[in-house]
């Protein structure tokens, strides 16, 4: 399926979600359930009015600008009546200040409202109110179908550049572990790509919010042929922990033990690619290259398998025991693992 809208502008999306639906409705004619395209119409524009621009800036030496920037920009949509904005964790992780743009390039103060490092997700507030938007409804994974055609709505992003219409499908729904100690059990996979995806909204033919974006990748399918695509987080698991990020910043689940890698997972070994500085695998010793075998004496040889294997334990703070091969000798290392959570600078607001 190719792109039926990119960079359209506001003044133009009317004719391109014509030309969006136009498109759905071939792959949809057959099911009773397809909405009228005029409906379709409707609820995609009103979606796409309640997607934000978000600018962050963080310090200079806070840890996480290191790998992500001190400036970051991407997207974020409303969720809430109160102008509560549902974005991607890493855009607002140790955020200072922070902007939203309207759709009419309307720039208001915002600040974080929560961090989740569990799920991805971030939420910010502006501080003024967001007048003339209604918050978007949230959809389930129960109701999405391979091969269902997604609207991906960006907004407007800096230097002046207009937001972002993209008509994409869905070609897979998985499990998804990344390489910096992340796993989540289900994701929403699209293709073609889009460019401008950190905080997109992806929205199903009802207008219904149905993930974030995260992540550019290569391999959509999770098969082969391999194609490119993205990533989303499903709201799904926005949903139980909403109300907690609200009133905490995080959610429990984000405060679990973290050792400081980022390793790729190949041919059933996982490997260490890179060791984050005064890390807990940093202090004991951990190299890139060397293969992690083992957590606690129970064999690894996915990501998926490591990462549960060290969340297995119920304290942040506890003694791990990791086997790892360092050039031709295997080991056996002890390491403090740490709360994530608590090595990072808390957003101003939350």
């Amino acid at each position: 399926m190719q792109t039926c809208i990119s960079r359209c502008s506001l003044r133009s999306l009317g004719v391109g979600l014509w030309a969006f639906w136009g498109a759905a409705y071939l792959a949809l004619a057959a099911s009773t359930a397809a909405p009228a395209p005029q409906a379709t119409i409707d609820a995609l524009a009103k979606a796409n009015a309640a997607v934000v621009g978000v600018r962050v800036s963080v310090d200079e030496d806070a840890r996480s600008a290191e790998t992500l920037g001190q400036r970051r920009s991407g997207s974020g949509v409303v969720i809430g009546p109160d102008g509560l904005i549902l974005t991607i964790g890493y855009l607002v992780v140790e955020a200072q200040n922070i902007e939203v743009v309207t759709q009419d390039n309307k720039t208001l103060p915002a600040q974080a409202v929560a961090y989740d490092l569990a799920t991805g997700f971030g939420l910010v507030r502006p501080i003024l109110p967001l007048r003339g938007i209604q918050p978007v409804k949230l959809g389930s994974l129960q109701e999405l179908h391979t091969g269902e055609p997604l609207m991906v709505s960006s907004g407007p992003q800096p230097g002046g550049e207009d937001a972002d219409v993209n008509m994409v499908q869905v070609v897979s729904q998985r499990a998804f572990s990344g390489y910096w100690e992340y796993h989540i059990d289900s994701a929403i996979f699209t293709s073609p790509p889009v460019g401008n995806h950190s905080g997109a909204a992806v929205f199903n033919q009802r207008g219904e919010l149905m993930g974030i974006g995260s992540l550019l990748v290569g391999d959509a399918l999770g098969r082969s042929p391999r194609i490119a695509g993205n990533m989303f987080v499903p709201v799904d698991l926005l949903k139980p922990i909403l109300a907690e990020l609200q009133t905490k910043g995080s959610s429990q689940q984000s405060h679990r033990p973290w050792v400081g890698l980022t390793s790729s997972e190949q041919a059933g070994r996982v490997q260490i690619v890179r060791v984050s500085k005064e890390s807990p695998a940093a202090l004991a010793g951990l190299e890139p290259g060397d293969v992690v075998l083992a957590v606690d004496g129970a064999k690894v040889s996915t990501l998926e398998g490591f990462y549960k294997k060290l969340w297995d334990h119920t304290q942040a703070e506890v003694d791990i025991e990791l086997t790892v091969l360092q050039g031709a000798d295997i080991k056996t290392i002890v390491l403090k693992a740490v709360d994530r959570m608590s090595t990072m600078r808390k957003p101003a607001g939350i």
